[in-house]
C-alpha cells in the first residue's frame, strides 16, 4: 500500500494472528486432558507399588473423569483429530489396563504367585483388545446408544472401587482367591459382545429437567456421605446393568411372541361367537 508521501507500506492484519493462536491453543486442550489422564494412570502405578492402595485407586477415578471430558471438549471445540483418537487410546491402555492390573496384583493377587500376575496380564490384554475394537467400530459407525463389550473405564472402576472401599489388602492365599473375580469378570466382559448402555446419547432435554438435576444432586450427596460404598455400588450396578437389560429384552420378546401366537386363536373365537 502506498501512502500520501509515496512510501510503500505493508498491510497490517492484526486480527489474523489472534484467532490462529487461539485456535491452536484450543486444539491442544483435549490432548492436555488426555495427558492428565495418562499421568493419573502412571501415578496409580507408583502409589500401588508403594503400598498406598487407597490413593492409587483414587487416581483411577480421576482418570475416568478426565477420559469423559477430553472427548466432549474435542467435540464442543471442533478440534477432534486422528491424533487425539490414537493418543486417547494409548493413554486408556495405561490408565484403564496396566494401572488397574498392577493395583489389583499389589493389593490382592500377589499371594497367588504366577497365577496372580497372569490374571493381571489377562486384564491388560482385554483392555487393549477392547480399545482396538472400539476404534474400529467408531470408524465404521454403528449404534451410538450402546457399547459392544464393557467399556475399559467402567471395567477399571470395578477393581479400583473395591480397593478404595477395602484398602487394607489381601495377604494370604485363600483371601487372594476373592480378588480373581474382580479382575477376570471385567476382563471377559470387555472382550464380549454384550451391549452396555452409553450415556453419551442421553437427551437431557426432558419435560421436567429439574427432576434430573435433583437426582444428580442426590447422587452427589450420597457420594459425599458414603463415598466408598456409593462408588463401589455404582461400579457394580453398571456391570450388572447389561445383564438386567438382557433379561428385560428377553422378557419383552417372550411377551410379544405370546401375543402374536394368541392373535389367531382370539380372532377365531370371535368369529365363532359371531356365528
Amino acid at each position: 500500500m502506498v501512502d500520501n508521501r509515496g512510501r510503500l507500506r505493508f498491510l497490517e492484519r492484526p486480527n489474523e494472528r489472534g484467532p490462529r493462536r487461539l485456535s491452536r491453543g484450543v486444539s491442544l486442550l483435549p490432548s492436555l486432558f488426555t495427558l492428565a489422564n495418562l499421568f493419573c494412570g502412571y501415578a496409580c502405578i507408583v502409589f500401588a507399588m508403594r503400598g498406598e492402595y487407597e490413593t492409587a485407586a483414587l487416581f483411577i477415578g480421576f482418570a475416568i473423569v478426565l477420559d469423559m471430558l477430553d472427548g466432549r471438549i474435542a467435540r464442543l471445540t471442533g478440534t477432534a483429530s486422528d491424533f487425539g483418537v490414537q493418543f486417547d487410546s494409548l493413554a486408556d491402555v495405561i490408565s484403564f489396563g496396566v494401572a488397574p492390573a498392577i493395583l489389583s496384583f499389589s493389593w490382592g493377587l500377589a499371594p497367588l504367585g504366577r497365577m496372580g500376575w497372569a490374571v493381571g496380564f489377562l486384564f491388560v490384554s482385554a483392555a487393549a483388545l477392547r480399545l482396538a475394537r472400539f476404534n474400529i467400530q467408531s470408524a465404521s459407525g454403528g449404534d451410538k446408544r450402546y457399547f459392544v463389550g464393557m467399556p475399559s473405564p467402567a471395567a477399571a472402576a470395578v477393581p479400583a472401587s473395591t480397593v478404595y472401599a477395602y484398602p487394607e489388602g489381601l495377604l494370604d492365599f485363600q483371601h487372594a482367591l476373592l480378588a480373581l473375580p474382580l479382575v477376570v469378570v471385567p476382563a471377559l466382559l470387555m472382550v464380549s459382545t454384550i451391549r452396555f448402555r452409553s450415556f453419551k446419547t442421553f437427551d437431557l432435554r426432558v419435560r421436567r429437567p429439574y427432576w434430573v438435576l435433583f437426582l444428580m444432586a442426590a447422587i452427589l450427596v450420597l457420594v459425599v456421605l458414603h463415598t466408598q460404598a456409593v462408588l463401589a455400588g455404582l461400579a457394580y450396578l453398571y456391570l450388572a446393568s447389561a445383564f438386567i437389560g438382557m433379561a428385560l429384552t428377553r422378557f419383552r420378546y417372550r411377551e410379544q411372541s405370546a401375543r402374536a401366537a394368541g392373535t389367531p386363536d382370539t380372532a377365531a373365537s370371535v368369529d365363532r361367537a359371531a356365528r
